[in-house]
């Protein structure tokens, strides 16, 4: 994968298009060195003998931002929860392949899976906010239930996170009240604020926006874009405007009457402009999924 996405001045896409969204982005995502970030090698996924995922390899380099499109039931959540060992949670699952952060694969014996997930963390579809705790509560519960001793002042802490999360302004004054007066949206940025409290490198997101009104969508966007400057981030959409306007990569999923594969993957821009397979020409353009 490529460390910094370059617009073509040719056909150059019209700036309503998905293409255009793309390409109006104006950055340049990490330049980590290969074996920096987050790398899947070779996965492949299974529900007790049903092959849902097969043969993905995918790099994620420090500071981008990458989405993974394709329509329901191409292995998009699978793949990601693979990303940092979800996956085995659930019953009969199973997996093969590597998965390296850093350069060293999270799937080796010995490794400490708790660890793993504090280094690489997740926000799933639904917000998921403890409602008995309080708002400054659920800030620092990962910490608690990680068991990891803080040193620093907790207040200065919860005052970070919630501002790398864009939340500090709207709860500063009710960090006592309890979460689940929160809007969606306040809920699904308090989970982001909860996870960046372990110091995560990498942020996985299932569909973060899917229940979520369009403002609300677009502050966790602001959030994404935020967050990419000093961390990798994988995001799982169903909305292409949302690909295109949050993401420097893009790859394309496909279960074409088997298990889920990936079909490319390229700078987001170019995805949407020129893909290199008509199927993914089809799927960006809504002939199908």
């Amino acid at each position: 994968m490529e460390t910094r996405v370059k617009m073509s001045t040719e056909n150059t896409p019209q700036p309503n298009s998905l293409a255009g969204v793309a390409a109006a982005r104006v950055r340049e995502p990490g330049s980590a060195p290969l074996g920096s970030g987050l790398e899947a090698r070779g996965v492949h996924a299974w529900f007790g003998s049903h092959l849902a995922l097969e043969n993905v390899s995918l790099d994620f380099a420090a500071g981008t931002v990458t989405a993974l499109i394709g329509p329901s039931g191409c292995g998009k959540s699978t793949f990601i929860r693979t990303l940092n060992r979800m996956h085995e949670f659930i019953p009969s699952a199973a997996m093969a392949g590597e998965v390296l952060l850093d350069g060293k694969d999270i799937y080796a014996s010995g490794t400490d899976v708790t660890r793993i997930r504090l280094q690489i963390g997740m926000v799933f579809q639904k917000p998921n906010p403890f409602p008995s705790m309080t708002i400054g509560e659920n800030v620092l519960a990962g910490l608690k239930l990680a068991q990891i001793k803080y040193d620093g002042n907790k207040d200065d802490l919860m005052e970070e996170t919630l501002t790398r999360a864009g939340l500090w302004n709207e709860v500063k004054d009710r960090l006592s009240a309890h979460a689940g007066g929160l809007s969606g949206g306040q809920q699904q940025r308090l989970c982001i604020a909860r996870s960046l409290a372990v110091n995560p490198k990498v942020l996985l997101m299932d569909e973060p926006c899917s229940a979520l009104d369009p403002g609300s969508t677009l502050r966790i966007e602001d959030t994404i874009s935020q967050l990419s400057k000093t961390m990798t981030i994988v995001i799982v959409t169903h909305n292409m405007p949302q690909a295109a306007r949050v993401s420097d990569y893009t790859a394309f999923f496909l279960a074409d009457g088997g298990p889920g594969q990936m079909i490319e993957v390229g700078p987001t821009n170019e995805m949407f402009s020129r893909p290199k397979d008509q199927r993914t020409e089809n799927y960006v353009s809504g002939r199908f999924g």
